[in-house]
């Protein structure tokens, strides 16, 4: 495989836990497992994906029904925990892990995704026709943000 040539993801649904292993080594890096859970995991209206290559989980999202406090985005899903691990960057994986999830919410009838997206992560969503919304703000020990969101 190439770096820049896209490899056919297999995307699955999987469990909160499940997600920990790429959530730990891509956003909690050297910060205790346990940082790895986020409140709603278990919710019945969260789903979280799984993206396989080979039968190995390389990236990871998860979709929580959640309001903004801030913005009336309408019958929205936040988009939390988007990961691919760092080996397996620039191959499409993450665009096509998040396409799946984006179908899926359709289905649901959603009709707005939003997440908090760190500064770094800002281009990727951009093509993905995310928009920003608001100004840069901090999370404590993650780093610098901002909200995007995009009307599905």
């Amino acid at each position: 495989m190439h770096k820049n040539s896209v490899t056919t993801l297999v995307p699955k649904l999987i469990t909160a836990e499940e997600t920990f292993p790429v959530r730990h080594a891509v956003l909690r890096k050297g910060r205790p497992i346990e940082t790895c859970a986020f409140e709603g995991d278990d919710l019945a209206t969260t789903f979280h994906l799984g993206g396989f290559v080979d039968d190995k989980l390389v990236a990871i999202a998860s979709f929580f029904k959640a309001e903004h406090k801030e913005y009336q985005f309408k019958n929205a899903y936040q988009l939390r925990g988007m990961a691919v691990l760092e080996s397996h960057h620039h191959f499409g994986y993450g665009k096509q892990l998040l396409e799946f999830g984006e179908k899926l919410l359709l289905d649901k009838q959603v009709e707005t995704i939003w997440m908090n997206a760190r500064i770094v992560a800002i281009g990727f969503y951009t093509k993905l026709n995310y928009k920003t919304i608001g100004t840069v703000f901090d999370i404590p020990m993650v780093g610098e943000h901002y909200v995007m969101f995009k009307n599905i």
